[in-house]
């Protein structure tokens, strides 16, 4: 479970941000407040879902890539193949005393029943900080301190006694003590890779793990189709079939992203498995009665909102399935608006999300912006300030009524981060004239 979410000096973000999963007790909504939060340990209420709201450019997918960071950082910096390479920070570029800090990430997260923090600061050359603490209740329990290479490793962590001799500078203890068999630290790295962070708008991220789960679940396979087809897009069925292609005949998207995952040069010239997804639709005689079925092929035939559906289907489901936290920047794209709403209400359910999964979701779809479906404390805003900064807000810091209509308040400029539009009509009109004359 997902508590708490803090970065800071990267990309957009200067001083840093915090983005809260904890429900405002305070908040009270006789309705949501029975299916949008759930009750975690040490009398704790956290929110099932989080929107991010805001201009472009404002922050909101550096919000996500933030969090995509360090969910890399934590699983591949101890890896070998990182031994010589710098860390792909982006730090604030923006500020002269930005450029001399390292970045800064923080995250609260329950693991097993337990609460933990933990972060890091880091540049592109070293780790200049690290820490773990265990969260019992109102005081801390500290696990490991590390100030570049002097580490403070309590009693309590002692999986860890020795691995600092074995811990590179450009990569993270807790990863490097999972390299070496630590429990915590490996029982860790694993709720790490149950944190889930996607794009919206590029499906290769999530589709082969899609494609893996349909073809060997059977009964998670029924799911998907079932997924698909209640999402109105006429296909009765979905099958998926083989293919054997060599490298020379991988479309360029897949070969680039597939070398970007093989260490060396290149990749080894053998044959890849690669899926024809088949979809069933009716088909109907002149009487429009059901006379057969017709065979498309998803990729060539289908929308890319189809498409898009059924690839995101699987980490959706799973989610839901395992209690798992998944991160979606631009949700809503190619997608009607009516489905967007209706993923984001299959997590704030107790029936479609019995084990709190959260979703936590950047978009500019305002349809999702409405009092009847989100708390205040689940809205949340990106907004720049004048010195190209990203400041990160939720609407619970409004004096605003639950019945309030905030779609219409938002788009009115009445919680900002909305663009501040300049006259694009008189531009582009005078552009028209000087060159009609």
């Amino acid at each position: 479970m997902l508590v708490e979410f803090s970065v800071g000096n990267y990309r957009s973000f200067n001083e840093p941000v915090v983005l809260s999963m904890v429900a405002i007790n305070k908040l009270k909504h006789e309705k949501l407040d029975k299916i949008n939060m759930f009750s975690a340990p040490r009398s704790l209420s956290l929110l099932k879902s989080a929107a991010i709201y805001g201009a472009n450019a404002s922050g909101k997918s550096n919000l996500i890539k933030a969090m995509s960071f360090m969910r890399h950082l934590i699983l591949k910096s101890s890896k070998e193949s990182q031994a010589h390479e710098s860390i792909p920070v982006e730090r604030f570029r923006l500020s002269d005393i930005a450029k001399k800090e390292p970045a800064y990430f923080q995250i609260i997260f329950y693991l097993d029943g337990r609460r933990y923090r933990y972060g890091f600061e880091v540049d592109e050359h070293r780790v200049q900080a690290e820490w773990l603490y265990h969260i019992p209740s109102q005081r801390e329990t500290r696990l490991f301190i590390r100030e570049d290479d002097e580490y403070d490793i309590s009693s309590v962590f002692r999986e860890g006694q020795g691995v600092q001799k074995r811990t590179r500078n450009n990569a993270l203890f807790l990863s490097t003590v999972s390299q070496w068999n630590g429990e915590l630290a490996r029982r860790i790295l694993g709720w790490f890779q149950r944190f889930n962070v996607i794009s919206g708008l590029h499906d290769i991220s999530y589709v082969a793990f899609t494609l893996e789960r349909f073809r060997e679940d059977e009964i998670f396979r029924q799911r998907i189709v079932d997924f698909v087809r209640e999402s109105d897009v006429g296909i009765e069925n979905i099958e998926i079939e083989e293919q054997l292609l060599s490298e020379s005949q991988l479309p360029e998207e897949v070969l680039s992203f597939v070398k970007q995952l093989v260490p060396g040069e290149g990749i080894d010239r053998e044959k890849f498995s690669s899926y024809r997804v088949k979809t069933t639709h009716r088909r109907f005689d002149a009487e429009q009665k059901v006379s057969g079925w017709e065979e498309f092929d998803m990729q060539r035939q289908e929308s890319e909102g189809t498409q898009k559906i059924f690839n995101l289907s699987g980490p959706i489901l799973d989610t839901l399935e395992s209690g798992k936290v998944l991160v979606i920047d631009e949700i809503e794209a190619r997608l009607h608006p009516l489905l967007t709403r209706t993923i984001v209400s299959l997590f704030d359910s107790n029936v479609t999300n019995p084990h709190n999964a959260q979703l936590v979701f950047a978009t500019h779809d305002t349809n999702i912006l409405s009092e009847r479906l989100l708390r205040r404390d689940q809205i949340w805003f990106t907004e720049k300030d004048r010195y190209g900064a990203t400041d990160l807000y939720s609407l619970a810091e409004y004096k605003v009524r639950n019945d309030d209509p905030y779609k219409k308040d938002y788009l009115a400029g009445r919680y900002g981060a909305i663009p501040f539009i300049g006259d694009l009509v008189g531009l582009v009109s005078e552009g028209l004239d000087g060159k009609s004359a």
